[in-house]
């Protein structure tokens, strides 16, 4: 079973879609004019203004909407995706994460201010997304196009938005009790998963407000901590940073030349920094528009500019922070195997000792966790389009007890199951998109015409 999930998931992530996925986004950029550069320091000020403004309690509020989608995104892939990236690809991996990430801003904020466009309003505040997008935008009859997305989106939020994640958070607890002498066992690991789900199943009970709340309050603490993690690294070996950065230019057209040999594939490092790069700020998913989609703004362009800054952050700056410590600590780099959050510690633990597995942990858990909150607002509105109000309570109750079952099991199945369906995910949204363009381009200029 897991070879032929795997083979499948290497066909779904394979180059057509990669194709696809960069290809949507190169035009997206030409036929927008480049926004992401013209809008992009915009867009940084709005950021920085909202970080100060008292969020009032009628619905949510744009910052909320966008830290429920940094959630999502912002996870484990910043810390342990980006050390298999360079493992596999090399230093240039990090180089096509970077093309990726910015060709996916673009991607994001077409997403965004076409979710904004074609919204609708329930009882719980604005329904939006890729299925709402599809069947407002292109119309009902592609509903059928709508309900795949939907279906796909929910095995996904149970797989790489859920199990994988609790998997993550056991793990690396695990790690911390047994590097200090302690031991663990499946009772132990059931019962952080009952204490984590009965966390997790109040906070997604409590609808879009109650998740946008909790995720306003966690991300971007947890965010912060990492990074002030990072830049103390960065300080201690800052002769060296010319060096990484160096090795990542280099190694984008070359990485034999920065591996040693072991990685002597262009095309190698292209392939993996551009799947890692997808995979971790999901531009092309569609996913993020759900959280963006709620938000209380009068014009689409508004929001838009928030889903810019979404990938900027987790892409440009958090993931790039990752590379160069990894890069600078000068920790040997285990060249052709996947290490993980193994690399991702030794990097961390070469400036902070001991404490850096704890630490490390920490922030796992404290990723993993916004993540499961994030895609579990995602699956709930994708079972909500397609069963009504009832989808949601019934999603709610699965994925809770998805958080327990994912604390226990073996989840390498299930990963690639979820994460073979997070890649079909993007067909119907890149389909939507695509048509849908003109429509994108007449809400910036329209926007741009109003000075605003």
């Amino acid at each position: 079973m897991t070879k032929i999930l795997s083979d499948l998931n290497a066909l779904v992530w394979g180059v057509p879609a990669l194709v696809l996925i960069l290809g949507v986004g190169l035009y997206l950029s030409l036929r927008l004019g480049f926004v992401q550069l013209r809008l992009l320091p915009r867009a940084l000020r709005g950021f920085f203004g909202k970080l100060s403004v008292r969020e009032d309690a009628e619905g949510v509020s744009s910052f909320q909407a966008l830290c429920t989608a940094l959630a999502a995104t912002v996870g484990t892939g910043n810390l342990v995706g980006v050390a298999g990236a360079i493992c596999l690809g090399g230093p240039g991996a990090v180089f096509w994460m970077w093309i990726c990430g910015i060709l996916g801003m673009a991607t994001k904020y077409a997403e965004t201010v076409l979710a904004v466009r074609y919204r609708v309003k329930t009882e719980d505040g604005y329904a939006a997304g890729p299925m709402y997008v599809i069947t407002r935008g292109l119309g009902n009859r592609y509903r059928w196009l709508a309900r795949c997305y939907c279906l796909f989106g929910i095995v996904a939020a149970f797989g790489v938005g859920n199990a994988a994640q609790v998997n993550a958070v056991v793990t690396g607890v695990n790690g911390v009790i047994h590097r200090f002498g302690g031991r663990t066992g499946w009772q132990g690991n059931f019962m952080l998963g009952l204490a984590l789900g009965v966390l997790l199943g109040t906070l997604l009970r409590g609808g879009a407000k109650g998740i946008a709340s909790a995720a306003q309050r966690l991300v971007p603490l947890a965010s912060a901590a990492y990074m002030l993690m990072c830049v103390g690294v960065l300080a201690a070996c800052a002769g060296q940073i010319p060096g990484a950065v160096s090795a990542i230019v280099r190694g984008a057209g070359s990485p034999r030349a920065v591996t040693g040999g072991l990685i002597g594939s262009a095309f190698q490092a292209l392939r993996i920094g551009c799947s890692r790069g997808v995979f971790t700020n999901e531009a092309g998913m569609g996913t993020a528009s759900i959280a963006h989609g709620a938000a209380r703004v009068s014009h689409p362009v508004e929001q838009g500019m928030m889903g810019m800054v979404e990938v900027f952050l987790d892409t440009l700056v958090i993931c790039t922070l990752t590379a160069l410590v990894i890069l600078a600590s000068g920790v040997p780099i285990p060249y052709g195997r996947d290490a993980g959050a193994e690399l991702t510690t030794a990097a961390f633990s070469s400036v902070y000792g001991r404490f850096a597995a704890a630490a490390i942990a920490l922030e796992l858990c404290c990723f993993a966790i916004a993540t499961v909150l994030g895609w579990g607002f995602y699956g709930a509105r994708c079972a909500q389009f397609l069963f009504g109000s009832r989808g949601w309570k019934g999603f709610v109750m699965a994925q809770t007890a998805m958080v327990v079952l994912g604390a226990v099991m073996d989840t390498r199945d299930v990963w690639l199951l979820s994460e073979t369906v997070n890649g079909l995910m993007a067909i119907p949204n890149l389909i939507a998109v695509a048509v849908l363009t003109s429509e994108a381009v007449r809400l910036t200029q329209e926007y741009k015409e109003n000075g605003r």
